[in-house]
């Protein structure tokens, strides 16, 4: 038996979606696995903010081309990048346990302490509106680009630090680059931050990946897609979400704000894990009207 597995073809990409090969070539040894690389849209346009030319769904789009026509039989995702509306021939069948889901603040290499005067560098207004907070006066620039390129700019002076996903420097043996962690109460993180989604078109046999599947990132990756699906949020929207499970209950973090970064309002709530789409949407009615905690 043969499978293709399909992957942006950047670094990271290619990293995530072995981590999906790994899991299933130790548990399943006679399948054949193949990754087939491409590059997407979103990859293309870098001079442009993601809410400029179309959102999220410009990272997918080639890839979901691929699965129905059947040039590949899965796709690997990081399951921030997905839109939060899902396309019911192409089913997430299942997801990674949870890698570091927060944001890292990064130096330009040899330096040891963040330089003021120079701008910041992040890539969603969610990262914005709360690093404003975290250092006012300090210019918040927007940045685009893969990890690698990223760094780049940073190190050629364009940026005095960079943000950055935890869980992209770990998969890519960066995290020495890291100076410093965000807790998620300083900068609440993107719904799905760290999970990996593996894509299929419908009625493919899926079984084989119960080993890959991991139950508690589905539960809080649930809550966190209903939190911003209920708010419309997309890359253009300050919208965060931050689920945990702790001592058996789901507990809920989210961030909501104006376009323009104004209004901004934080709240929780817990319940059971069964209840984690139900969760997502009732804190989320809950910020629009202004309120804060259930």
């Amino acid at each position: 038996m043969k499978i293709k597995i399909g992957s942006r073809e950047s670094a990271l990409a290619v990293a995530q979606t072995r981590c999906v090969m790994d899991a299933l070539h130790a548990a399943h040894p006679d399948i054949e696995l193949d990754l087939v690389t491409m590059k997407t849209t979103g990859d293309k346009i870098l001079d442009r903010t993601l809410d400029k030319v179309g959102g999220k769904g410009l990272f997918v789009k080639e890839l979901d081309r691929a699965l129905l026509d059947g040039t590949v039989d899965l796709t690997v995702h990081s399951f921030k990048d997905l839109p939060m509306e899902a396309d019911e021939q192409l089913p997430i069948v299942a997801v990674s346990q949870r890698e570091d889901p927060r944001d890292a603040l990064i130096l330009p290499q040899g330096a040891e302490t963040f330089d003021p005067s120079r701008p910041i560098g992040c890539a969603s207004a969610r990262r914005r509106i709360q690093l404003e907070r975290l250092f006012p006066g300090v210019e918040i620039k927007p940045v685009r680009g893969n990890v690698l390129t990223r760094l780049d700019k940073l190190d050629r002076g364009e940026y005095g630090a960079l943000v950055l996903a935890c869980a992209g420097l770990r998969r890519l043996s960066l995290e020495g680059r890291i100076s410093r962690i965000f807790t998620p109460e300083e900068i609440i993180p993107a719904a799905c931050q760290g999970v990996l989604a593996v894509q299929a078109r419908k009625g493919f046999d899926t079984s084989l990946l119960a080993c890959f599947h991991n139950k508690e990132a589905e539960a809080t990756s649930l809550a966190e897609r209903a939190f911003v699906r209920t708010l419309d949020g997309g890359c253009s929207s300050p919208v965060a979400a931050y689920a945990r499970i702790k001592e058996g209950k789901l507990v809920l973090t989210g961030l909501y704000a104006n376009e323009d970064g104004s209004g901004m309002c934080t709240g929780s709530a817990e319940g059971a894990p069964a209840d984690a789409q139900a969760l997502g949407r009732a804190l989320a009615l809950r910020l629009k009207e202004g309120k804060g905690t259930l």
